[in-house]
């Protein structure tokens, strides 16, 4: 079996989390994804540690949790963008390429010779995607872009933690993680259209176009209800859907996701609550929602005096949405979770016992599987490799690029 995009090749420009997320998604899928990093330095994650992998002596390397966690099937090449043969040398590359990624500043890589305007004559049947912070165009396209600033610029950080706490941003940089989605998106319809018509084609990624995009129905409930439905904070609540939150039992919390009024209904008979769905407040969904306030308490009065596992496994036989608050730790020892083995291990020449656990992709593809081909590569592991077979350099050549600091 092949991955189904086998045969392409990414030329990866892009370091931190958003573009080499995306590209890691391309990679699993088969396509070749050469990443280029600074010499001596590399995809500044390298450096985001602790905790960092344990080498065969127990020691730390230089390899951080952080860039292990997206940077598997790519091939590693140290390229120093800033000289002139080094520029030089990423345009004949990028010419053995179908899509480049990257994630410099507005107009970084066109004063380089880079650009995509530089670029499409000589290669017109080239995918070109840019990531940046806020966009090629606007007021803020010069700017500096970072996770947060978008989390917070694009409003999910005014609606994230509890009602009389502080705003809170996401746990994870989940403003880059879904524009690198997004970008994943973009350029296989990008490569759709190149294969009908023969057109490449430039795409412009904004960690804060896309932040907006997902605000979904937070936002929609602003646009469509006005001022008066500005989400605020809300804790675990929904503010659309009544019970949808976090409650307490004796011994921790769970999560209670009623969907429906017959769901309610059910709840509530198991939850010795048999005249809540009667009562005119609460027998809708949208009744429930006007009155929370009323609601919730009594819930919560009920919920408290039984254990998690009376919650989680009484509700489960009758449909009822219910499920642990698990922690990290609980995340990967979940009996669904192994089941689907959503951690998987790679050799890898400088982990402890030479194997390097990671997060599995969470795509199943019936014919075309992912495939799990490289670990995340050391700083420049495969230099000379691509070197080599994409352009047909001899030692000599590439001696001779690394004696300039080149390569």
């Amino acid at each position: 079996m092949t991955a189904p995009l086998t045969g392409l090749r990414v030329f990866d420009l892009t370091r931190i989390l958003a573009g080499p997320t995306g590209t890691q998604v391309l990679g699993d899928l088969g396509a070749d994804v050469i990443k280029v990093e600074r010499p001596g330095a590399g995809d500044d994650t390298r450096k985001w540690g602790p905790p960092y992998l344990k080498g065969p002596d127990g020691e730390d390397t230089t390899e951080s949790a952080y860039y292990l966690a997206a940077n598997r099937n790519k091939r590693s090449i140290t390229l120093d963008l800033n000289q002139a043969e080094g520029q030089a040398l990423a345009r004949r590359l990028i010419a053995e390429c179908d899509v480049v990624v990257e994630n410099f500043k507005v107009g970084d890589l066109a004063r380089r010779g880079l650009g995509y305007d530089q670029l499409k004559e000589e290669l017109p049947r080239l995918v070109y995607c840019s990531i940046t912070g806020f966009g090629q165009t606007g007021p803020y396209a010069p700017r500096a872009g970072y996770d947060m600033l978008a989390q917070a610029m694009g409003g999910i950080m005014s609606i994230t933690g509890d009602s009389d706490g502080e705003p809170a941003k996401v746990g994870v940089g989940v403003a880059d993680v879904m524009t690198g989605m997004y970008a994943v998106v973009a350029i296989l319809a990008a490569l759709r259209h190149r294969d009908a018509s023969g057109e490449g084609q430039y795409i412009d990624m904004s960690l804060l176009d896309t932040q907006v995009s997902w605000l979904i129905n937070a936002g929609m409930n602003y646009l469509i209800g006005g001022p008066e439905h500005v989400q605020g904070r809300m804790g675990t609540s929904h503010p659309n859907i009544v019970p949808y939150e976090a409650l307490p039992a004796s011994d921790g919390y769970y999560i209670l996701a009623v969907g429906n009024d017959a769901q309610f209904r059910k709840f509530c008979d198991f939850a010795g609550l048999p005249e809540l769905p009667g009562d005119p407040r609460f027998a809708t969904n949208d009744a429930r929602v006007r009155n929370r306030q009323e609601l919730i308490p009594t819930l919560r009065e009920a919920t408290a005096g039984k254990p998690r596992a009376h919650w989680l496994e009484g509700l489960a036989p009758l449909g009822v949405p219910a499920s642990p608050l698990n922690a990290i730790d609980e995340v990967f020892e979940d009996p669904q979770v192994v089941h689907r083995g959503m951690v998987i291990e790679m050799p890898h020449g400088q982990a402890q016992g030479g194997r390097l656990p990671l997060i599995a992709s969470p795509m199943r593809l019936s014919r075309t599987p992912v495939d799990y081909r490289y670990p995340p590569p050391t700083l420049g592991q495969h230099t000379e490799e691509v070197l080599r077979e994409l352009l047909g350099m001899e030692d000599p050549e590439i001696a001779g690029l690394r004696a300039g600091r080149v390569i």
